[in-house]
């Protein structure tokens, strides 16, 4: 392993697997280089899925003292750093739409489009707009939790299925399939409810 007094160069050395063993030690320089890392792919998925970059940094700020506080939970026979880090930043993101809807009373896609177009000016188009929106985003929230996290990171993450793969250590022919039947639940949903997909 790696020595006491070590310093942040040669700690840049180390793997992410035993920087995050140092992590578990509490050695918050360690963590700072897995930031360093990570930090930025961190945030490109967080903005990615907000489309705001102070809610994205509020996400990865949160998503990284989550996963400084639970550090002991790192477990490499689980996958890779980086794929647990985007997980958890996945994750914190739709935590914080939730919490934004539940706040509001409302979507959070309703209301960002709400200040773009002022109450008085709202046409039938826009209202039906919206409508399509919330009864695809409730479809997706009955699909299976595998299935709809591929969705997710799809269409709201721009990710590609072999990026997909990657972050959630699947082979790629899981990962089509998962996506595939997804998108017929999703279809199916969307039909019965008149709503062609």
């Amino acid at each position: 392993m790696f020595r006491p007094g070590h310093n942040r160069h040669d700690l840049r050395e180390l793997a992410d697997e035993d920087l995050m063993e140092l992590v578990r030690e509490g050695d918050a320089r360690a963590f700072e280089v897995v930031f360093d890392r990570h930090g930025g792919v961190a945030f490109s998925l967080a903005y990615r899925m907000c489309g705001s970059s102070a809610r994205a940094e509020d996400v990865v700020q949160d998503a990284f003292v989550s996963l400084w506080r639970s550090g002991a939970r790192y477990d490499r026979a689980r996958g890779s750093v980086r794929s647990w880090i985007l997980s958890t930043v996945h994750n914190r993101a739709i935590d914080s739409f939730r919490r934004e809807s539940a706040r509001h009373g409302q979507d959070v896609h309703d209301e960002r489009l709400a200040e773009l177009v002022p109450a008085a000016t709202t046409t039938e188009a826009e209202v039906q707009q919206r409508d399509d929106a919330h009864r695809v985003r409730t479809a997706l929230a009955q699909l299976p939790p595998d299935q709809r996290r591929v969705i997710e990171l799809a269409y709201f993450g721009g990710f590609t299925h072999t990026q997909i793969s990657e972050m959630l250590e699947l082979p790629a022919g899981t990962v089509k399939g998962r996506m595939r039947l997804g998108l017929a639940k999703l279809r199916g949903s969307l039909s019965a409810g008149g709503l062609t997909p």
